[in-house]
């Protein structure tokens, strides 16, 4: 049972098992999958008889998809870019979590460096 429901999940939902991975174009793969669930939201709303249940149908199906499409992207990049987590911040100042505690401080618009033997703070 286990693997007929991943088997059915993955028919439908990954992209590069589904017919629709013959769709160069992610968006617009993302699109006729959208377009595909809120037909089936239709189908749904008509068996239960409202209009009302449509709506929150679309609404659900869209914020589901939005998510899946979301958690897919972010682990692409994580798997191709790891750097692009890094805080910009952190890049910015060699590595220190905040401006105070890299090797330069700003004052009246000038950069002033700082000790490279100094460990900075009160911890001396």
């Amino acid at each position: 049972m286990r693997e007929f429901i991943y088997n059915s999940w993955n028919g439908v939902m990954n992209a590069e098992i589904n017919p629709l991975k013959h769709i160069p174009d992610t968006n617009t793969r993302h699109m006729v999958l959208q377009v595909l669930a809120w037909m089936w939201c239709i189908v749904f709303s008509m068996y239960m008889g409202s209009i009302f249940v449509m709506g929150v149908s679309m609404i659900a199906h869209v914020l589901f998809l939005a998510a899946i499409v979301i958690t897919v992207a972010t682990f692409e990049t994580a798997k191709n870019n790891p750097n692009a987590f890094k805080l910009r911040l952190e890049q910015r100042t060699n590595g220190y979590h905040t401006p105070s505690r890299t090797r330069y401080m700003w004052y009246n618009g000038k950069r002033i460096e700082l000790d490279k033997n100094d460990v900075g703070g009160e911890h001396e």
